[in-house]
């Protein structure tokens, strides 16, 4: 398929803007069928009944995209296509029409094995485990998060495959695999929906830059190269940025600050800050036109502003329309003077000095950056538009110490980046996508969600995220508080609680915390046979065993996460490369770190030892996890509750073993010494 896309003739083309669009649309399509010969094109067959009403006896291998041979003909249907749906929620109970269900094994690209279950006939047995499910779940992986294809579970694909028109929020357990829901949902909305998602967009939206490389070659390996990634701090920057290019995040707020500035109630404060800015005339409007003038009177011009302030249009849009209605009450006067001017007059009128220049006296611009800036340093503008809103400390708290200078100048934060989106969209409405995925959307700011929301506001969304591992002071507290804020009220909450990933053994020890950080949740359960491997040691020389240890895990096959508090990676990477043992700082770029000729420094996610700053653990999974330092884990937090959901993070990053090494008291929650 790719040799026959690369011989195409663009030569052919009628002229050479069809050249260029000829071009573009060969590149895009070799794109979408690179290959990697490690990943099978094929993973499953279905053979069908002959009273199928559309199969009709057939016989269809599924993979992860469409594959022809040299004429046309399907040789491999794409796992999103309706036939292939059986593959994955057929059971003896419903067999959907599947007579059998095969199953492939493969070891690098080779196939080494295959699986035959019967789903009908008079011979059917109970249902048996699938070893090939089970190998593929377990399967070691060293690198980036891969797809899920092969082993997408019934319930997981009852949400991969919900309407376009459908928002959906799946609240998901540490390994239960949301976050591949959310990204294979995302791919089975773009071949569902192909010509108007490409048009309109698919975002995902991830927690951090690290987890955004992590996740970044599921989509491309599924054939889809055409949605976005990006964090809430991209997304609200970009805006920062389209404002004035000199504008840019610099700064940081204290978690009390930012989570005052994250809250709700600040979306009101700025409307009230934005719509003050209009201006009662003084007098009315005079213009010259020949050798006659037209006057609009005051109340006239009063008339005219506080009815586009009821059509509930945007601050932008109004303003532009404010000179038309001049211009056209003077066409009116035109016209009772017996002239018979047309549009092409009033347009003219529009665009005069004197219609421009009362009309900007009456409803100014207003620039986002600057509005925010005013709002946050001066005390008497905050207090007018905040009044009944905030309190008089929560004023104080959010003014600055020093007055600034100008936009340019400010070393702006994310939550103040926010402010200003929230803004900019109130002047000028924000463009819609086709589809957001928001994951690990329970850490979003109620602000942050308002601008995710914007975003997807005439589009679908798909929420991904767990409360028990809520870990910034303005986390959501409930998933309905969170869907109000992003403005999908009518979305469907789907709870997945069956872990594929972490075993059962470290699941159960991490879930000794939920009493704590989540009594309302359903603990979650492993449904895998293996319990895994589970050490907890305490050790008197903690970086001297962390070096020893990682000799250890390294060794082992599949990658190896070395999770710790943000405060010890220092000291910690210090003794590995003493011990000349490799590793990858997540979060740090191996060009701007001045290391020893010993080469013991990686790059994220390609070397074989992963150090992994708590912070940074969300959303990743590893084969073997080495974690320090429980106790600093939770101290590093805000609060006590904070810190235990983070260290509830951090225990549930494991898919074959977790070793704990400590040498303070573990957190009482987790209960006896294991």
């Amino acid at each position: 398929m790719r040799a026959r896309t690369a011989s195409l003739d663009t030569s052919a083309a009628g002229d050479w803007v069809s050249q260029q669009v000829l071009e573009s649309t060969i590149y895009l399509r070799m794109k979408a069928l690179e290959d990697d010969p490690t990943v099978p094109l094929f993973f499953g067959r279905l053979d069908y009944h002959e009273q199928h009403e559309e199969a009709r006896g057939e016989r269809f291998y599924i993979g992860r995209r469409h594959v022809s041979d040299e004429v046309g003909d399907p040789m491999v249907v794409d796992w999103r296509a309706r036939i292939s749906r059986a593959f994955y929620r057929a059971s003896k109970a419903d067999p959907m029409g599947v007579e059998l269900r095969r199953r492939f094994g493969f070891q690098h690209g080779e196939m080494t094995a295959f699986e035959d279950e019967r789903l009908s006939g008079e011979q059917v047995e109970e249902d048996e485990y699938s070893q090939i499910l089970e190998d593929e779940i377990e399967r070691p992986r060293v690198g980036p998060m891969r797809d899920i294809v092969a082993t997408i579970q019934p319930e997981q694909d009852v949400i991969v495959r919900s309407e376009l028109e459908r928002s959906v929020c799946v609240q998901g357990a540490p390994g239960t695999g949301k976050t591949a829901v959310g990204l294979h949902r995302a791919a089975y909305l773009l071949y569902s929906h192909r010509e108007q998602l490409s048009r309109q967009g698919v975002l995902v939206v991830g927690p951090n830059a690290s987890f955004l490389r992590y996740i970044g070659d599921v989509l491309p390996a599924l054939g889809e190269i055409d949605a976005q990634q990006t964090t809430i701090e991209e997304l609200v920057a970009k805006t920062l940025g389209t404002i004035n290019a000199r504008y840019s995040i610099r700064g940081t707020d204290e978690p009390a600050v930012a989570t005052l500035k994250g809250d709700a109630r600040m979306a009101e404060v700025i409307r009230r800050a934005l719509w003050s800015h209009l201006r009662p005339p003084t007098e009315g409007l005079v213009v010259p036109r020949g050798a006659r003038r037209w006057r609009v009177a005051s109340y006239e011009a009063e008339e005219m502003v506080a009815a586009l302030r009821e059509r509930g249009v945007r601050y932008g849009a109004a303003r532009a329309m404010l000179p038309q209605r001049l211009a056209h009450a003077i066409l009116v006067k035109m016209e009772l003077a017996g002239d018979s001017p047309d549009d092409r007059v009033q347009d003219a009128v529009a665009r005069s000095r004197p219609v421009k220049q009362y009309a900007d006296l009456l409803w100014p611009a207003v620039d986002p950056a600057r509005l925010v800036m005013r709002l946050l340093s001066d005390p008497a503008f905050l207090a007018a538009a905040a009044d009944g809103v905030l309190s008089p400390e929560e004023q104080t708290m959010l003014l600055w110490a020093k007055p600034a200078k100008g936009p340019a100048s400010v070393r702006w934060s994310v939550a103040d980046a926010v402010l200003i989106d929230e803004a900019a969209d109130l002047v000028a409405r924000t463009s819609s996508l086709g589809h957001v995925v928001a994951d690990e959307a329970q850490d979003l700011s109620q602000m942050m969600l308002r601008a995710v929301g914007r975003r997807c506001s005439t589009g679908s969304t798909t929420v991904l995220g767990d409360l028990a591992q809520a870990t910034t002071p303005w986390a959501s507290r409930s998933w309905e508080d969170a869907l109000t804020h992003l403005g999908k009220t009518d979305a469907h909450v789907e709870q997945l609680t069956k872990g594929f990933r972490v075993p059962g053994e470290v699941i159960e020890y991490a879930a000794r915390l939920l009493p704590t950080i989540a009594p309302d949740l359903e603990p979650p359960t492993s449904v895998r046979r293996t319990r895994g491997d589970l050490v907890v040691t305490r050790v008197t020389d903690l970086v001297a065993a962390t070096v020893d240890a990682a000799r250890v895990e390294a060794a082992k096959l599949g990658s190896v996460g070395l999770i710790l508090p943000d405060a010890l990676v220092p000291a910690v990477t210090t003794g590995l490369r003493s011990g000349g043992v490799g590793f990858a700082v997540l979060g740090e770029d191996p060009g701007n770190v001045e290391v020893p000729d010993d080469d013991v420094l990686g790059t994220e996610f390609d070397s074989k030892l992963d150090v992994v700053p708590a912070s940074l653990a969300k959303g990743l999974e590893f084969d073997h996890v080495l974690l320090l330092e429980p106790a600093g884990i939770v101290t590093g937090e805000a609060d006590r509750v904070t810190g235990l959901r983070r260290l509830y993070v951090c225990l549930t990053r494991a898919v074959t073993s977790l070793v704990v090494l400590h040498g303070e008291e573990l957190p009482p929650e987790l209960g006896a010494p294991y």
